[in-house]
């Protein structure tokens, strides 16, 4: 084994540690709590406090309303973001929300994402969760950096999220 394979062998190795070998079957958001649930064969096995957009209550129905969407999605991309640590992507609209907003004569949105905070709260000296303490959005999941990276480590693309009320 050369050193470049090893040294990814390790890399891997150290990344199922980190997150006990375990992936999310499935993500849950309860707004009301302002809660981030990671569920595997039926039990929840990880928690994490959020934010949600500036308007937190009811679902999302417009581009730019401030909401943060209510339903059934997947996670399906994922980048490291320059302003917000990392995201991973929510597929909103769904084809009702697309049609609720067209019959209205509006767009729906989208590029709601869960996301870790900007970069340079870690400079604060209180960290980035005291923000955490308020809804800041304009309608993504925020969440702090080291709660982000190990959803991140939990969670694949495709991976379902149900935000509920």
């Amino acid at each position: 084994m050369n050193f470049r394979m090893f040294f990814l062998f390790i890399l891997l190795s150290l990344s199922l540690l980190a997150n006990d070998g375990r992936f999310a079957e499935k993500v849950i958001i309860k707004k009301s709590t302002r809660m981030l649930y990671l569920s595997s064969q039926g039990e929840i096995y990880k928690k994490y406090h959020i934010t949600l957009g500036q308007i937190p209550e009811g679902a999302k129905e417009f581009e730019g309303d401030m909401k943060t969407p209510e339903g059934i999605y997947i996670l399906d991309w994922r980048q490291s973001s320059p302003q917000y640590y990392k995201s991973i992507h929510i597929s909103y609209p769904n084809v009702k929300d697309r049609a609720y907003a067209e019959e209205n004569g509006m767009s729906a949105g989208g590029m709601i994402m869960i996301h870790g905070t900007p970069t340079n709260w870690s400079l604060s000296p209180l960290g980035d969760w005291m923000p955490m303490l308020l809804d800041w959005t304009e309608g993504c999941i925020a969440m702090s950096n080291d709660d982000m990276e190990e959803v991140w480590a939990h969670t694949t693309n495709g991976t379902p999220i149900i935000i509920i009320p």
